[in-house]
C-alpha cells in the first residue's frame, strides 16, 4: 500500500535461475537444459541482442534493485522490493520463459517439458514463499495445442488464476486457430484470465524484426504492434464472440495504441461487416469494453483522454519489475497521477480492475 492506495501489480516478472531448468525438467528432456548463459545445445534462445545491450541491461537492473540483484531475484527479495515500492500483490510472468516459448522451431514436446518445469518451479517453489503476495501466472505451450487443457488444469490445481500467452503466431497458428478452441472453452469454464505478453528478440515472427536490428526499434514495434495483432485475431477469428466470459489482458505495451485501433476496427467493421459477420456480431470496440483489459504506463500523458474514450473500467497497471524499462519509483508515479485523475479512477486502476481481471472478486 502507498499513500492509502492498495496496489495489485498486474505484470511483474521472476528471473528464473538458469539451474532451475535442469532441476525441474523431466529426465528424458535433460539434454535440452539451458547452460548458465541460457543456450540450448550451444544455440542462442534469442536474436539481435548485442553485448553492449546486455551490459547496459545488467547494470541498470543492478542499480535499480541491488538487494534483489545480489540475492539472484529470489522470492524473499521479490517480496522485500514489493514492500519497498508499495505493492500489495504481484502477478508473476516469466523472464527467460518468454524467450524459451518463443522459439518457433522448437519441438512441441520440448516446449511442453519447459512449460511443465517452469510451472512446477513457479508454484511449488517461488510463490510458496508468500502465496498471498506472490501470484503465479502459469505458462501454456502453444506449440502443442492438444496438451494445453491438461496443463491448464494443472495450473488450476495449484490455485493459479491466470495463464500467459505470446501474441505472435506459433507454428503458423494465430490465437484464433481452431486448434486452440478447446483451450478457450476450458479457460472460460475455469474462470481463468489470459495475460497476453510479448517478448522482444524472440525467435518467432515479430512485427519489425524483419526490418530492424536495434533494441530501440525492435522494442518500440514488438510490444504494441503484436498486441494489436493479437486483439485483432481474437476479434476477427470469433474467439471473443464464442467466449463472452473470457477475460483477456494486454500487458507491457501502454494503452495509447488502443483508441486508434478500436476506432480503426470499428470503421472497418462498419464498411465490411458482411465479410466477418459469422465471427463478429458487434463492433470490435464493444468486445474490448466487455471483456478486455490493458495495462497503462503512468508516463502516458494522454491517460485522461483515453478514459474519456473507453472509460476507466478496463485499465490495469503493471510495474514490469525488474526489467530495464521498469522504474523503481513507478508506484509513486502511479499515485502521482492524482493531479490528473480522480482518486476513484486510481483506485480502479491500482486494485479494483486487476482484482476483477484476475478473478480475485
Amino acid at each position: 500500500m502507498l499513500k492509502g492506495y492498495s496496489i495489485i501489480d498486474a505484470d511483474s516478472h521472476v528471473i528464473e535461475p538458469p539451474s532451475m531448468w535442469a532441476e525441474y525438467l523431466d529426465p528424458e528432456f535433460q539434454q535440452f537444459a539451458p547452460s548458465a548463459d541460457m543456450k540450448i545445445k550451444g544455440e542462442n534462445i534469442s536474436e539481435k541482442i548485442s553485448e553492449k545491450l546486455q551490459e547496459i541491461v545488467n547494470k541498470q537492473m543492478m542499480e535499480n534493485h541491488p538487494n534483489a540483484y545480489f540475492h539472484s531475484y529470489n522470492s524473499e527479495s521479490h517480496v522485500q522490493e514489493m514492500v519497498r515500492m508499495g505493492i500489495d500483490r504481484a502477478f508473476l510472468y516469466p523472464n527467460y520463459g518468454l524467450l524459451l516459448w518463443g522459439i518457433d522451431t522448437m519441438a512441441p514436446e520440448v516446449a511442453g517439458a519447459f512449460t511443465r518445469a517452469y510451472n512446477t518451479w513457479l508454484f511449488e517453489e517461488f510463490c510458496s514463499y508468500d502465496p498471498e503476495r506472490l501470484r503465479g501466472v502459469g505458462a501454456i505451450n502453444l506449440h502443442q495445442p492438444e496438451k494445453m487443457v491438461l496443463e491448464l488444469h494443472r495450473i488450476a490445481e495449484y490455485g493459479g488464476k491466470a495463464v500467459f500467452l505470446r501474441p505472435n503466431p506459433i507454428k503458423g497458428r494465430l490465437l484464433s486457430n481452431p486448434a486452440y478452441e478447446p483451450f478457450w472453452t476450458e479457460c472460460e469454464k475455469l474462470n481463468m484470465a489470459i495475460g497476453i505478453h510479448e517478448g522482444t528478440h524472440s525467435l518467432l515472427p515479430t512485427v519489425g524484426a524483419e526490418r530492424f536490428r536495434t533494441q530501440f526499434a525492435l522494442h518500440a514495434c514488438s510490444h504494441p504492434m503484436e498486441q494489436m495483432m493479437a486483439l485483432l485475431a481474437l476479434i476477427e477469428g470469433g474467439v471473443l464472440e464464442r467466449h463472452p466470459k473470457l477475460r483477456v489482458g494486454f500487458l507491457e505495451s501502454g494503452c495509447g495504441w488502443l483508441p486508434y485501433w478500436l476506432w480503426r476496427l470499428d470503421q472497418e467493421y462498419e464498411n465490411l461487416y458482411w465479410e466477418v459477420k459469422d465471427n463478429v456480431k458487434i463492433p470490435p470496440s464493444e468486445y474490448f469494453r466487455r471483456q478486455c483489459y490493458v495495462a497503462i504506463e503512468p508516463s502516458e500523458s494522454y491517460l485522461s483522454q483515453i478514459i474519456q474514450y473507453i472509460g476507466s473500467d478496463n485499465l490495469i497497471f503493471g510495474s514490469d519489475y525488474p526489467h530495464i524499462d521498469h522504474q523503481p519509483d513507478v508506484i509513486d508515479q502511479l499515485v502521482g497521477l492524482e493531479k490528473d485523475l480522480s482518486k476513484e479512477t486510481l483506485k480502479k486502476i491500482g486494485w479494483d480492475n486487476p482484482a476483477r481481471f484476475y478473478g480475485l472478486v
